[in-house]
């Protein structure tokens, strides 16, 4: 609990059964976290078993893609608030009180690793780092909104009212997912801010990115989707604003 309100985790599980239980026992120790919940999607063998040492919970996603399993997961959470992460050890529990703090204050808080508070490397090298600066910062101009620094970061905190507004109009499956989640964010103006997270060296190694082939392709589909996502919402308004005009 944290200011009478039950928290949640919700995690994703694929290739972390190295990892797993390591990273739900340090979220259980900060003494904030009521409920965690572990969707398997398709997870390597032995991972049940890891998550059995463990008090979370786990649901199946049988629906292979990084949106089908955290879509689950928000579904599947019933915290007041509900934190997003990833059981691969980049990620610390240690920095959930700071996601906590606030909010008292905003709808959602999304976590940033491009503003480390450890030396850049290991998971986060420089290509990495900047695609998400400078994908951040087109969609800070292209919607003029608050300072954004990451547009693929799991780790990120939904209130209950968030989660509920949000859930009917997500439409990604796969990794896309992470950056739908922070323009719907935007565009159905929900209260938010970026806050800076410790990033670690990943424990075992990532099917998404792990070489610059796959960085900059990824790269190219994220600013695809951005900009698809901009023009959908500038035809929006448009249609609104006309519909507003014929009915004065």
């Amino acid at each position: 609990m944290y200011n009478n309100k039950k928290v949640s985790v919700a995690f994703g599980t694929y290739k972390e059964k190295s990892s797993i239980r390591y990273v739900i026992e340090e979220f259980f120790n900060t003494g904030f976290v009521d409920e965690i919940v572990v969707v398997n999607n398709n997870a390597e063998t032995g991972t049940e078993e890891e998550i059995g040492k463990t008090k979370a919970r786990m649901v199946y996603e049988k629906c292979q893609g990084y949106g089908n399993t955290y879509q689950k997961a928000l579904k599947e959470a019933t915290g007041d608030y509900v934190i997003l992460c990833e059981p691969d050890g980049t990620y610390t529990g240690r920095d959930l009180e700071r996601f906590l703090v606030f909010a008292k204050d905003f709808d959602v808080v999304l976590g940033s690793r491009t503003g480390l508070t450890k030396p850049m490397g290991g998971s986060m090298g420089f290509l990495r780092k900047y695609a998400n600066v400078f994908e951040g910062k087109t969609i800070e101009l292209l919607f003029n909104t608050n300072a954004l620094s990451d547009v693929g970061c799991t780790y990120k905190l939904f209130t209950r009212k968030a989660v509920d507004k949000l859930s009917p109009l997500w439409r990604t499956t796969g990794g896309l997912f992470a950056t739908e989640l922070v323009l719907l964010t935007i565009t159905e103006k929900l209260r938010f801010v970026e806050i800076s997270l410790t990033f670690n060296e990943r424990i075992g190694v990532s099917v998404m990115v792990n070489s610059i082939r796959k960085l900059i392709k990824w790269g190219f589909m994220i600013y695809i989707f951005i900009f698809y996502s901009w023009f959908k919402w500038i035809f929006k308004k448009i249609f609104k604003k006309n519909n507003l005009n014929k009915s004065i």
